[in-house]
Order: C-alpha cells, then structure tokens, then sequence
C-alpha cells in the first residue's frame, strides 16, 4: 500500500520559486535584463561574443522561459506534463489513459509530448513544455540529456517515472522489473524442452536491453549459448516478420524465439504460417505486454501481462500526493508482472 504523508516543505509552488529568471542571467553574464531577451527573441540582435556568453549562462542556470501569465508565475497552472516515446505503441495508450483517468477527476489537464526515442528532441520538447510551467511531470524513460536533467532540477517540480521499478528515479517511480519478468518468460520457454531459443529485439530502447539481459540470464542459468537478433528501426508486425526470417537464416537450430513486445511477436506467427511452421512444434514463440491480438490468435500467445493502465492511475495519483505537499512511499513501487504461457511455448 502507497503511504501518503504530509510535508508542506515539499509543496509545488515552493519549489517553483527557485527557477532561474531573466535577471539572475542578466547578473551572471554582466548585462541588463533587456539584452538577454533581445537574445532569447533573436540571437543575431546581440554580438557572437556574448552570445556565447548568454547562451553559457542559459545553460549553466537551466534557465526556461516561462509562457504562461505573469499571473500564473507564482501559482499553480493545473497541467501535468506527460513525455512519451510513442504515440503508437498500444503500451503507452494505455498508460496515458490511466493517467487521464485520474488527472481528469482531479481537475487538472494533461499536456502532452512524444520525442521519438530520440533524447535530443525530448530535451527540446521539455523546455517547451517547462515553459508553461506545469505542476508536475510524467516520465516513461530514465536516460536524458545533461541539459534534460538540469532543466528539470532546475524547474523543481514532483516528477514521476514510469515502466521501470528497478534503475534509480529522479524522484518517485510505478513500474516493474523488465529483466527478471524476461527472465522468468525466457525460463518458461527452456522448461518446455526448447533448447535454441533466441531474442528479437527492436528499436534498441532502454527497455529492450533490460529484457536483453534478462533473457541472457536465463540462457546461462540453463547451460545454453544465447543468440539475439536485434534492429534500431521501431517495432511493428512486418519487423517482426524480417527478423523471424533473419534468425532462422543465421540460426538453423532455432527452435524457438522471445520477442521484446508483442508486435514482434504477432509478426513472427505470421511468418511462421506463410513457411507451414506449426506452433508451437517447430517454433514456440512469446511476446511481451500482453496486447489484446495475441491474446484472441490461435494459439493464444505466450506473454508477459504488464499492468499498463493501473501503472498509469498509481503514477498519476502519486505525482498528485507529491503536488499537494506529501511524502510518497516507497519511492519505486514494483507492480509486478504476470506469466501467461498460452498455447504457442
């Protein structure tokens, strides 16, 4: 159970107070407080010289420019900041909808950013979004850029991370252990007589290296040599569909494959019917997140049920414990995970 307490030192509104303003960057760069807009309105208004002196002190500060009201400044905005890798991976839709879930019955609204996976246009996104100045923020991965990191220091608001129990967080975490839940599916496949088992993995994201790991663990802990096929290019049915075909070139032995979603998964059970494989027979395959196509396919698809919404819901609600003034505990809440072995290991 999440243990709320209160804490006022820790309400929002104080920390916003400590963000940078003009005049601080103005003092450190020795100008007047007009120069530095000038520059921040168009660079070219102002010498390279000190420009690069602004843009130093900018950077040094975390300064964000701040876009609401000066009303708003010193008060709450009633916006939660939600920062997402996809828009179409099903895994962070269903996310995002617990979290509206609860950020709506709260009277907050949500604003919201996708990035790409590519670190440099969540930093980007992130000072757009910081200069609404939101209350708190939604996170679905823990590796940023440096200027990532200060700015969100700097803007000194509760922040939440979600989809991982197990790396440090910046400040509170809901998710689950990716390694060990790929672990124990790696496992489950070996323990049905499979002996040539391989990982598919796409885009190459944080997560898809935890479960990497994990299912390298369990290859080892059984006395087997593991094998992964592994793409940058994002995760989709025909991806899938490629590295089934790759792995099966490169691997003659396979015999079974694990998948880091089940995008990939589906994908290489539609490969397996084009070649006349039978499943699971001549190929076991499993997937990971439990999405609702694997689950009506003949045979059922082997998985790895994620609590999506309800990581959605608990993360929202704590980020709100932590804007009114509470103490959230623990830090990082493991929601677990759930094995579902279906009919094709």
């Amino acid at each position: 159970m999440v243990n709320f307490t209160v804490n006022n030192k820790l309400c929002a509104q104080d920390m916003k107070k400590k963000r940078p303003v003009l005049q601080d960057v103005a003092d450190k760069v020795g100008v007047t407080k007009m120069t530095v807009s000038r520059f921040l309105r168009n660079p070219e208004q102002v010498s390279a010289a000190l420009r690069v002196k602004i843009a130093a002190a900018l950077d040094e500060l975390g300064y964000i420019p701040n876009r609401a009201p000066d009303i708003l400044s010193n008060s709450t905005s009633r916006a939660i900041g939600v920062m997402l890798p996809s828009l179409t991976n099903q895994v962070f839709a269903e996310v995002l909808r617990g979290i509206e879930s609860v950020i709506d019955a709260h009277g907050y609204q949500t604003m919201l950013a996708h990035y790409g996976y590519k670190a440099e246009l969540e930093e980007e996104r992130l000072e757009s979004m910081l200069s609404w100045n939101i209350d708190g923020l939604i996170l679905t991965e823990r590796t940023h850029t440096p200027r990532t990191l200060k700015m969100i220091e700097v803007a000194g608001i509760p922040v939440v991370e979600m989809m991982d129990s197990i790396s440090p967080c910046l400040d509170i975490a809901v998710g689950f252990d990716n390694f060990e839940a790929a672990r124990q599916m790696t496992a489950a496949i070996i323990q049905r007589g499979h002996q040539h088992v391989a990982y598919l993995g796409a885009r190459l994201d944080e997560r898809t290296l935890m479960k990497q790991r994990g299912y390298e663990q369990a290859m080892q802990d059984a006395g087997l040599v593991p094998y992964c096929v592994m793409v940058e290019q994002s995760s989709s049915y025909s991806t899938g569909s490629e590295l089934l075909r790759q792995a099966r070139r490169e691997y003659p032995k396979l015999d079974s494959i694990f998948c880091t979603n089940d995008d990939l998964a589906v994908g290489a059970a539609f490969e397996c019917q084009r070649l006349g494989l039978r499943i699971p027979e001549d190929m076991a395959i499993a997937g990971f997140h439990g999405h609702d196509i694997g689950q009506v396919m003949e045979p059922r698809l082997a998985s790895v049920l994620t609590p999506r919404e309800r990581m959605g819901r608990i993360g929202a609600e704590r980020l709100l414990a932590r804007i009114r003034g509470e103490i959230v505990s623990p830090k990082m809440l493991d929601l677990g995970f759930t094995l579902s072995p279906g009919g094709s290991i």
